[in-house]
């Protein structure tokens, strides 16, 4: 699980549009990087000031996290300032990651990530926030799943 947040926690990304833009943004470079690096993404959340993510590593090996992550924010910061005409300005200050190790951490971890947005008071349902993986999750899981999953109480960390 990894969660990293903007450079002083500014809100960047309040706007609909802005906001649009970065899932779209994050959403495409972390499916093709993670592709690239032979991580499978399970979930994620993009919120004005930081986003979280969940994904599986090729058979446990997560040394390929941090150059991931780095090509993640490197590309995302240069396409957002070249948005707003600022070059060379951080975006992104820092992350953190955890390896789940349990079956119920990792449950807890994805209802976390889902539901992040009704954490912060932004929806009443995981679902109704655009910018997360929850609609695909509700949507490609089986109902028993869902409820599985978010029945178990939210870890942070």
């Amino acid at each position: 699980m990894v969660t990293a947040g903007t450079y002083r926690k500014a809100h960047h990304f309040r706007e609909e549009s802005r906001l649009s833009f970065l899932h779209d943004l994050l959403h495409d470079l972390l499916l093709d990087l993670c592709a690239e690096a032979g991580w499978a993404l399970e979930a994620w959340a993009v919120l004005s000031n930081h986003y979280h993510l969940i994904a599986r590593s090729p058979s446990g090996d997560a040394e390929s996290l941090r150059p991931l992550l780095r090509k993640l924010h490197s590309l995302s910061a240069r396409e957002i300032n070249r948005l707003d005409a600022t070059p060379g300005r951080q975006v992104w200050h820092n992350y953190r990651d955890s390896q789940i190790t349990t079956e119920k951490a990792h449950l807890a971890r994805l209802h976390y990530v889902h539901a992040n947005a009704v954490h912060h008071g932004l929806v009443l349902k995981p679902d109704q926030y655009r910018w997360c993986s929850a609609g695909w999750f509700e949507q490609h899981e089986t109902p028993a799943r869902v409820k599985t999953i978010y029945s178990f109480r939210w870890i942070a960390w």
